[in-house]
């Protein structure tokens, strides 16, 4: 499959035999028993490897588990609020809209109306300002606040650490 006459050879040690031509390289990996793989097609002259195409395979495919394993996944947790909401229930929901942030996640905060209340919208409006004025340290408004008939709600996204100390000292 490699069609270069001429490439750059590094045997299964990943020292570097030099540039040979490709038959030269192909009796290489034969003697070896063990397979010839261009690892870099786009070089001058390309760049070929003599290793175990299968086990090659199989370290890329552990690689690729290995780093899913440390990611994080961002999740948005839902937190909802009623406009005659009391202090005490106010103050332990924004305590968990602080928690999930510091995690790193992003929180949807909902304001549902009822009856006569879906009249007065600007009552939801207030609860969500007040909401962003108490954790505008750990979070950020992630585009506009949306209205439907039943509810108002809008997203917030976590400040990572280096844009809350920028944040401060410019302050």
């Amino acid at each position: 499959m490699i069609r270069a006459k001429k490439v750059r050879l590094i045997d299964e040690n990943k020292n570097q035999v030099g540039i040979v031509p490709i038959e030269k390289a192909l009796s290489v990996a034969k003697e070896k028993d063990l397979d010839l793989v261009e690892v870099a097609p786009k070089a001058n002259p390309p760049v070929c490897r003599v290793l175990d195409y299968g086990k090659y395979l199989y370290d890329l495919h552990k690689k690729e588990q290995e780093a899913k394993k440390h990611q994080k996944q961002v999740q948005t947790k839902e937190i909802k609020f009623r406009p005659k909401i009391s202090i005490h229930d106010y103050s332990f929901k924004v305590r968990h809209i602080e928690r999930f942030l510091k995690e790193g996640n992003k929180v949807k905060v909902t304001v549902m109306l009822r009856g006569r209340e879906k009249a007065k919208p600007e009552l939801a409006y207030n609860i969500i300002d007040r909401v962003f004025e108490d954790v505008k340290e750990l979070g950020k408004k992630d585009g506009k606040t949306r209205r439907q008939p039943w509810a108002v709600s809008t997203l917030l996204s976590p400040i990572k650490a280096g844009e809350r100390d920028a944040k401060t000292e410019n302050a």
